[in-house]
């Protein structure tokens, strides 16, 4: 039952009742919402004290209502006692309100069983409160279905609020009557369960759909009533639609109101605006009013800005706010700093409280000090609970040991999670395995997720599948891209350098020198030296051979035999026989058979002519 000495909670609960049209307060009698001054007041006071000298019933039970409302218990009761006795039921309800102030709520109850045998709607409403308090829910229901069905507002939330404890399915109809009536914590309950329901039916469907929007109306409702739980989620659902605009302004409301979670969410979208100031400030309101996620953000925020102290204090008030990200972000600045000793200890602290990228950076932080056996738990627990990083990392975990077959099992549920990295690594299993499908969709996954190797092995695999075709001379006119170049291309862009080499192959092929060029001068730069030795020949073809010759030789010095090769040709024709056969030896000896052949008989040749 609600705290009858606190006279707005008397109003809020309906309880308090002055009788105009013998219960509801009429604004002569000086009700909320009137403007008088006191005189004004006072003046109507004195009358209706005359009337009320003078015997008449209904100004005692004003008079007495007018006393209890300013607290003047003592001087109301009496009106209210001789107003009850003349058989006034706004007094007698009053009169329980003013015993129940008392402490005597038993008294005060036998008061309002009067007046609602009488039928006051008010006093069955807070008769039901009373034996609900006692824990008598049949008679409970009795008088607040009483209450409801007289319209009493209340009445019908108090009994949605018993039938809904109950799982009674009526309670809906009740809640929705109170909220259609503007009771605000009503249509804040209606939209919550609107709320469970639409993930019950799914968002995406029609009836997820139309509970969806339901909730939202109820939301706004609500929020428009002062709600400021109600403000918070309805800013949340404008914030995923995009309405940023309207979404500040209803986590503005809230915020103001006291919801720390509206300032910490206010926060995040002036940061998002490029207004770190100003969402400071927010967090900092939130965060002293005990929401952990504002100071996280707040450490974050002096993280970046290089004040580690700040950072740490504000990591270890989310800690103590129940925030167990607190420590998950302590451990990453410890870490940071090269703090090893104390960035495991946070995380350790963190993974046991359930946190699972904790007890991922905890696995790997032991994995780097060689402790394996340590790291798997860890590992584990953090797959298990759901970390796609964690799942990936076991997979890598079984590879190294040669145990490809659980290392695959962890990579395919990573995979199925979105994990770039693991699809390309179950992608490469399924073709070593000649599943080439599962590889295409597996690589499909990974490239399309920015895996540069994922766009470049896929590629590879439509690429084998081309029906051959007949060699392209130089200048022909380009030919339509096809889905494997188009691939290759996205990996080549992206720094993959045979990717970058293939891509100027299929230039070439097409006549683009240019394009060719570009891309194996690009391969090259990076260190491929199949992109130096393209580049080459190319730059040879196109008259360049002193170039092509620069670039064969930073092929050959990375170990490519064909380079070397080219290389001992250009200075046999030049004349330089010594260098010529020194390049010829290394052709030799890099390869491959059928290079290294040509290569011996043309240093035999050299040997013989420098010998002659």
């Amino acid at each position: 039952m609600d705290v009858m000495g606190d006279k707005a909670t008397l109003l809020d609960t309906g309880r308090f009742v002055q009788p105009s049209d013998r219960e509801a307060i009429d604004s002569r009698q000086g009700g909320i919402g009137t403007d008088r001054g006191d005189t004004g007041q006072a003046a109507e006071e004195a009358r209706t004290r005359a009337a009320a000298e003078a015997g008449e019933v209904e100004a005692m039970s004003v008079l007495g209502a007018m006393l209890l409302r300013r607290g003047d218990l003592d001087g109301a009761e009496p009106q209210l006692r001789a107003a009850t006795a003349a058989g006034d039921r706004a007094a007698a309800n009053n009169l329980g309100v003013l015993l129940h102030q008392r402490g005597y709520a038993d008294e005060a109850a036998g008061w309002w069983r009067v007046a609602a045998v009488a039928g006051s709607a008010a006093a069955a409403h807070a008769l039901g409160r009373y034996h609900r308090e006692r824990g008598d829910e049949p008679a409970a229901e009795y008088w607040l279905r009483q209450s409801a069905e007289q319209g009493h507002v209340l009445g019908a939330y108090a009994l949605a609020d018993l039938l809904e404890h109950r799982g009674d399915a009526a309670a809906e109809q009740w809640m929705r009557a109170a909220a259609e009536h503007g009771h605000r914590e009503a249509a804040y309950r209606l939209a919550r369960e609107l709320d469970r329901r639409t993930l019950r039916e799914g968002a995406d469907s029609g009836a997820g759909r139309a509970c969806a929007q339901e909730a939202e109306q109820w939301y706004r409702q609500a929020a428009a009533r002062g709600h400021r739980r109600a403000a918070l989620q309805l800013g949340a659902i404008l914030e995923r639609r995009g309405e940023l605009k309207e979404a500040g302004r209803w986590y503005l409301t809230s915020a103001k109101d006291g919801e720390a979670r509206a300032a910490c969410a206010l926060g995040f979208l002036l940061r998002d605006a490029g207004d770190s100031e100003n969402a400071a400030v927010w967090w900092l309101r939130a965060a002293q009013d005990g929401d952990g996620n504002a100071a996280n953000a707040l450490g974050a925020l002096h993280a970046e800005r290089g004040e580690t102290q700040t950072a740490e204090r504000w990591y270890r008030a989310a800690m103590d706010a129940g925030d167990i990200n607190g420590a998950y972000n302590l451990a990453l600045l410890c870490a940071e700093q090269g703090r090893t000793a104390q960035a495991e200890q946070w995380y350790r602290r963190a993974a046991y409280a359930g946190h699972r990228e904790a007890a991922n950076a905890l696995a790997i932080l032991l994995l780097q000090g060689g402790d394996t056996t340590g790291a798997e738990p860890w590992f584990s627990k953090a797959a298990e609970a759901g970390s796609v990083d964690a799942a990936f990392n076991l997979g890598i975990l079984y590879a190294g040991r040669g145990a490809d077959t659980d290392a695959l099992g962890w990579y395919e549920r990573a995979a199925s999670a979105g994990h770039t990295d693991a699809a390309l690594q179950v992608g490469i299993a399924r073709l070593r395995e000649g599943d080439e499908r599962e590889a295409e969709r597996h690589l499909r996954w990974a490239a399309g997720g920015g895996s540069a190797e994922g766009a470049y092995r896929l590629a590879a695999v439509l690429d084998a599948r081309r029906p051959p075709v007949s060699p392209h001379e130089l200048g022909e006119p380009a030919h339509r891209k096809t889905e494997c170049e188009e691939w290759y291309e996205r990996a080549a862009s992206q720094g993959h350098r045979r990717a970058q080499v293939r891509v100027g192959m299929l230039a070439a092929a097409r006549g683009d020198v240019v394009e060719a060029a570009h891309w194996y001068r690009a391969a090259a730069e990076a260190g491929s030296r199949n992109g130096a030795f393209n580049l080459g020949l190319l730059l040879a073809r196109e008259g360049s051979e002193p170039e092509a010759a620069v670039w064969w030789t930073r092929a050959a010095d990375a170990g490519h035999g064909r380079a070397a090769l080219r290389l001992a040709l250009v200075y046999a024709r030049r004349g330089e026989l010594a260098e010529g056969q020194r390049w010829a030896d290394r052709a030799v000896t890099l390869g491959p058979a059928e290079v290294a052949e040509r290569a011996a008989r043309l240093r035999d040749a050299l040997r013989e002519e420098l010998s002659a």
